[in-house]
């Protein structure tokens, strides 16, 4: 298969995620879940991304649609539609699977996937983050990482504006 289309494979349908979470259930794995807009992905979004990889063996990525992107960062949002966001995320090495959702919440979806460890930002405090109540009754742990200071869309979009 070529490089391309083993990226592209990583963009998983709700239709195929079941399966693939069966797949990687029965291998035993662990499946560490984060998720947001990354919008204009960089340097702060790698770094953490590959943090939340250590945490387990699968990698998967929750991304808000574009509607979902425009409700909660406004009309001018997002920069990259949600193909765009999806591929670059799908092409770094260390991502298992990117799912989009169009819910305000990753809830629904975390609900779905059962992940075994839940990852954000700093920014939130455990018990606020979305799916915490799933993820710490079936025993799985809720992480956060800490941010790079300096690194984020809105200072970027900022920047280009001034």
């Amino acid at each position: 298969m070529d490089t391309l289309s083993r990226i592209k494979n990583k963009i998983i349908p709700g239709k195929t995620l079941n399966a693939m979470l069966e797949k990687w259930r029965s291998e035993g794995k662990s499946l560490v879940f984060t998720n947001g807009c990354f919008d204009i992905v960089h340097r702060g979004h790698v770094e953490y991304l590959a943090q939340v990889a250590d945490l387990g063996d699968v990698l998967c990525i929750g991304l808000n649609t574009d509607a979902s992107v425009k409700r909660l960062k406004g009309e001018n949002r997002p920069i990259n539609d949600e193909n765009a966001r999806a591929l670059l995320l799908a092409a770094l090495d260390f991502v298992d699977a990117v799912v989009l959702f169009d819910d305000d919440t990753p809830y629904e979806l975390i609900k779905h996937v059962q992940p075994d460890v839940l990852v954000k930002g700093k920014d939130y405090k455990p018990e606020e983050i979305a799916g915490y109540d799933i993820v710490t009754a079936k025993g799985g742990r809720v992480v956060t990482i800490d941010l790079v200071p300096g690194y984020s869309t809105t200072d970027i979009i900022g920047k280009a504006k001034s």
